[in-house]
């Protein structure tokens, strides 16, 4: 059975991203670490028909790493908003709890 995250408090500290979890833990996520680890398909890349994935460039600049704001997506993710416009990236909750 898969474990599931539920973050009860989610706060920008200084460069990092506090999340208080449900079950008492506390993860703190550097935001440069965070937005490295963007799952969207133009970071990630995605499968093509034969299930490869080719990770594509992604190039950093001003604003890339400052977080502006985020959303909450259903009851599984937020989607951060960053100072460089990216917005397209869904941070599952598991793989926010895995950066932390």
């Amino acid at each position: 059975m898969q474990q599931t995250y539920h973050p009860v408090a989610v706060e920008k500290i200084g460069q990092e991203l506090a999340i208080a979890w449900g079950d008492g833990v506390e993860s703190f996520i550097g935001l440069e670490a965070m937005r490295r680890s963007c799952p969207c398909a133009s970071c990630a890349g995605e499968a093509d028909v034969t299930g490869a994935v080719e990770r594509p460039r992604v190039t950093y600049g001003p604003g890339s790493f400052d977080l502006l704001g985020w959303q909450t997506i259903g009851g599984y993710a937020i989607q951060p908003r960053w100072g460089d416009g990216h917005q397209t990236g869904l941070y599952s909750y598991a793989l926010l709890r895995q950066l932390g």
